[in-house]
C-alpha cells in the first residue's frame, strides 16, 4: 500500500482540541433571538400544549422572564402580542395600551440593554386571523400597508429597539420605512420577514398567538414552499425598500434559501426555527428517541453554516444553558 498518494483529512479530526481549532461555524448566546407570548391578565403563565416549555406570560410573569432570560446572557427577544380584544381594523396592534407597547416597556425597565424586537402584523388582532385587511373575503394589499406601519411606529414609540414586520404585504417595508423616519425613528432597524412561506411547519405557532385564519388560508401572501427564486425577488425588493436585516421563516426546511440570500446580500440573515421545528424535536425526545442537546446543537450549526447570522429560536434558553455547561 506504500505506492497510494491520498490525503490524510484525519489528521485534523485526531483530538477535541484540534476539531476546535479547526471548527468553522460555532453557536454564541449571541447568535439568539428569543421568541416571548404576551397575554393581558394576571398572573399568567400558561404552557402551550404543543410546544413545550413554551408559555403565555401576563406582564407580571412576562417581567420575571425577562430577568430569567438576561441571566442566561440572552440578549434579545422578539415579542408577539395576543389581546383581549380583537377587531376588523387590528385596533389593539397599534394601541398605545396594547399588549406588545406594554410589554415592551415593562421588558426596557427590567433590563434597559435587552434588545426589544417586535413582531409587527395585524393577524392575532382580527376575527379574521389574517395579516391584513379583509374585505368580501380578499385580503386588500395596499390599505394594510397603513396599519403594518402604524403598527410598527406604535412599537418604536414604546421603546423597541427593532421591529419585524411578518405580513407578507407587498411594499411594507417602504411603508415601515417611510413612517418611522417621518417620525424621527431614523435609527430603528427593520428586520424583513422576507422570504415566509406558506409552510405547515406553524401549526403550533397559531395556537399560540391565537392567529390560525377563520378561513381560507394564506398562500395569496406567503410563498409558495416551491419556489427559491422568488424568495430571491422578495428579498431584492426588501433589500430596495431599506430592510436591515432579512428573515427566512422556516429555516430547517429552506436552508438552501438561507445560503441563496447569504451569496446574494451582505445583509445580516436571521433563520427562523419555527414551532413545529422545536415541537417535533421536544416530542421525540420526551419518548427518549434522540439525544435532544446534541440535535438541537447540530440543526443550529447547520444554520450557521448556511449562512445565517442571527437565529430566532424557541431553544434560546436551552442552547444558552448548554453553552454556559460548557457544550
Amino acid at each position: 500500500m506504500n505506492h497510494l498518494e491520498f490525503h490524510r483529512h484525519r489528521r485534523l479530526r485526531s483530538s477535541a482540541g484540534i476539531r476546535a481549532m479547526v471548527r468553522e461555524n460555532h453557536v454564541t448566546v449571541n447568535d439568539l433571538i428569543h421568541p416571548l407570548f404576551v397575554v393581558e391578565g394576571s398572573n399568567i403563565k400558561h404552557e402551550i400544549p404543543s410546544m413545550p416549555n413554551v408559555f403565555h406570560f401576563s406582564l407580571d410573569n412576562f417581567r420575571r422572564e425577562v430577568n430569567e432570560v438576561s441571566e442566561l446572557g440572552i440578549q434579545s427577544i422578539i415579542l408577539f402580542g395576543v389581546p383581549d380584544h380583537k377587531d376588523e381594523c387590528s385596533s389593539q396592534a397599534y394601541a398605545e395600551e396594547g399588549i406588545v407597547q406594554k410589554a415592551i416597556r415593562v421588558a426596557k425597565e427590567e433590563n434597559p440593554n435587552l434588545v426589544i424586537t417586535t413582531d409587527v402584523c395585524l393577524c392575532q388582532y382580527n376575527p379574521a386571523g389574517h395579516c391584513g385587511i379583509v374585505e368580501n373575503g380578499e385580503i386588500l394589499n395596499d390599505p394594510s400597508l397603513e396599519l403594518i406601519a402604524k403598527t410598527a411606529l406604535s412599537h418604536a414609540q414604546a421603546g423597541a429597539d427593532i421591529v419585524a414586520p411578518s405580513d407578507m404585504m407587498d411594499g411594507r417595508i417602504a411603508a415601515i420605512r417611510h413612517t418611522l423616519d417621518q417620525n424621527g425613528f431614523l435609527n430603528v432597524p427593520v428586520i424583513s420577514y422576507a422570504v415566509k412561506y406558506a409552510s405547515a411547519y406553524y401549526g403550533p405557532f397559531r395556537e399560540a398567538a391565537h392567529s390560525t385564519p377563520a378561513f381560507g388560508d394564506r398562500k395569496t401572501y406567503q410563498m409558495d414552499p416551491a419556489n427559491s427564486r422568488e424568495a430571491l425577488r422578495e428579498a431584492a425588493s426588501d433589500v430596495a425598500e431599506g430592510a436591515d436585516m432579512l428573515m427566512v421563516k422556516p429555516a430547517l426546511s429552506y436552508m438552501d434559501i438561507i445560503r441563496q440570500l447569504r451569496d446574494n446580500w451582505d445583509l445580516p440573515i436571521v433563520a427562523y426555527n419555527v414551532s413545529a421545528e422545536y415541537a417535533m424535536v421536544k416530542a421525540a425526545a420526551q419518548n427518549g428517541w434522540i439525544d435532544e442537546r446534541a440535535l438541537v446543537m447540530e440543526t443550529m450549526t447547520g444554520f450557521k453554516r448556511a449562512g445565517a447570522d442571527l437565529i430566532l429560536t424557541y431553544f434560546s434558553k436551552d442552547i444558552a444553558g448548554y453553552l454556559k455547561a460548557g457544550y
